[in-house]
């Protein structure tokens, strides 16, 4: 296992974390490919695009007042296979919709791949629930 693979997979997902977790949404959607995909638990379907993810995600702010108020990793692991490397996670996301604030306990896993010019972007997401322990 390649040091150098799994720190610069360690960075671009503490990257993608951080922006989620400030709402900065410009830097967040950038993490991932413009062909990512994303399997939520909450989503009838696979989104097909990271263009798709943020049509919805726009909806739910339109909609519901959805905002991301903090997330917090935990159980962090990492898995490189090459040029992709998969991380898989705990989060534990503070959320605020027109209903309220709620905490919400989730297991994610991002598979990330290394492009031509070196840098690791998320090509896909599945988020499943999850239980306090």
């Amino acid at each position: 296992m390649s040091t150098t693979t799994v720190q610069e997979v360690r960075a671009a997902a503490d990257a993608l974390v951080a922006a989620f977790a400030e709402s900065r949404l410009d830097d967040y959607f950038g993490a991932f490919a413009p062909d990512a995909t994303f399997v939520f638990h909450t989503t009838p379907q696979r989104l097909g695009s990271t263009a798709e993810y943020r049509a919805l995600w726009q909806r739910w702010v339109e909609q519901d007042g959805f905002r991301v108020l903090g997330c917090v990793s935990s159980a962090q692991l990492i898995q490189p296979f090459g040029d992709t490397a998969v991380f898989s996670h705990d989060v534990e996301t503070r959320v605020a919709t027109h209903a309220g604030e709620e905490t919400v306990l989730e297991r994610e896993t991002i598979v990330f791949a290394r492009f031509e010019d070196g840098t690791w972007n998320a090509v896909h997401e599945h988020l499943s629930a999850r239980t306090a322990a």
